[in-house]
């Protein structure tokens, strides 16, 4: 797709299905089996438009909606949660980018030449992203910015980094840089070998003494958190579950053919032919279905400002990662032996679906979010 023109925002999303049928999943084993950052993918849905679907119109990107993200990010995941985590966090770094940019970065992630991704999670402070405590101070030359970041996806690889930090000078807790991925300073600090997601490079990074300038803030000084709250985390929310459940259609997919394929030869029946089999996927397929009435009631409140919508978009990521890793164990337990071996797919999807729930921020403390909103306390305070 020729992207001389801003691309609406159906051809991102037929380009990005083709991307996936050609090009994803003939590689998603052999990144999981390396865990290999996905590079080939990641160039390939650039040069379909997807890394400009939330970027604006006229400065060549496809305008679309979160629920545009949503479809992309299912289709990817259906094939491979990596690469689709690694497509997650570069929108949710373009949701802050894009209000607060610089046009050049943002007409380049339009063109589908600069990835990004957020760099939040800290050694410090762990899963509690809206408490970091890396440090930006200001020099003659611009700003230092010091930290030990403990996740970034796509560490290494971005080309720059929506980076938080303690504010300059002002009050608020958080303050925020758009950081260009070679900055002298700034390096990648540990090697990814994870459980699930395997090819998503989610390293720690370090930044000791890394100058910026001035111009690299994102908003006002010590206003990094509300602008995070606005703009990443209802992206991030709403894409983790969109990839949640993508990858629990691929597993209902996968148990399915199993169950209607696999036989007990003794008996003359498959195994969809057996009732408590029959009754355990029907309550699966019900939870999948569930979950994506939920999603899909959640880019509803958004899109037409209904008044719960903030409570929607906190109880999303929730919502469809304890489902999915419900239905992940699930399915295994009913493919058996078969779905324990690599050729399926199942255990593959089955690591995958088992990061959301411990991904920040974490099931637990979206669940107080949810309590604190409902109870009428603040959503950030004592214990």
């Amino acid at each position: 797709m020729s992207l001389t023109a801003a691309p609406t925002t159906s051809e991102v999303l037929d380009a990005a299905t083709a991307v996936v049928e050609q090009t994803v999943a003939p590689a998603a084993a052999e990144v999981d089996r390396t865990g290999t950052y996905p590079r080939a993918d990641v160039e390939a849905l650039a040069g379909a438009g997807v890394l400009g679907l939330l970027s604006a119109p006229e400065v060549g990107g496809a305008g679309g909606s979160l629920a545009d993200v949503a479809a992309v990010l299912e289709t990817i995941a259906r094939t491979d949660a990596s690469t689709a985590m690694v497509t997650l966090m570069h929108f949710a770094a373009v949701s802050v980018i894009e209000p607060h940019g610089p046009d050049d970065v943002r007409r380049e992630i339009a063109g589908g030449t600069h990835l990004s991704t957020l760099a939040f999670s800290e050694r410090g402070s762990r899963s509690h992203f809206w408490a970091p405590v890396s440090t930006a101070t200001a020099v003659d030359d611009g700003v230092r910015l010091d930290a030990a970041k403990s996740w970034v996806t796509s560490a290494g690889e971005a080309d720059s980094y929506v980076w938080s930090s303690r504010p300059v000078s002002a009050e608020g807790p958080m303050t925020l840089w758009l950081v260009p991925g070679a900055t002298p300073g700034i390096a990648v600090a540990g090697s990814f070998d994870g459980f699930g997601l395997r090819g998503n490079g989610s390293s720690p990074m370090s930044a000791d003494g890394a100058v910026v300038p001035a111009s690299a803030r994102l908003a006002d000084d010590g206003a990094g958190l509300d602008v995070a709250l606005g703009t990443a985390l209802p992206t991030f929310l709403v894409g983790n579950a969109a990839v949640s459940l993508g990858l629990m259609e691929a597993l209902i997919d996968e148990a399915a053919t199993h169950l209607t394929t696999a036989r007990l030869d003794h008996l003359g029946q498959t195994l969809a032919e057996q009732a408590p089999t029959r009754l355990a996927f029907a309550a699966l397929r019900t939870k999948v279905d569930t979950t994506r009435a939920f999603l899909a009631d959640t880019l509803a409140a958004l899109g037409s400002g209904r008044p719960d919508a903030t409570l929607r978009v906190l109880q999303v990521k929730t919502v469809s990662a304890e489902a999915a890793s419900d239905v992940a164990d699930g399915v295994m337990r009913l493919c058996g032996g078969a779905a324990f071996r690599k050729e399926l797919g199942i255990e593959r999807r089955y690591r995958d679906a088992m990061a959301a729930r411990v991904m920040a921020p974490t099931t637990e403390a979206l669940n107080d979010f949810v309590g604190r909103a409902t109870l009428g306390l603040p959503l950030f305070g004592g214990a």
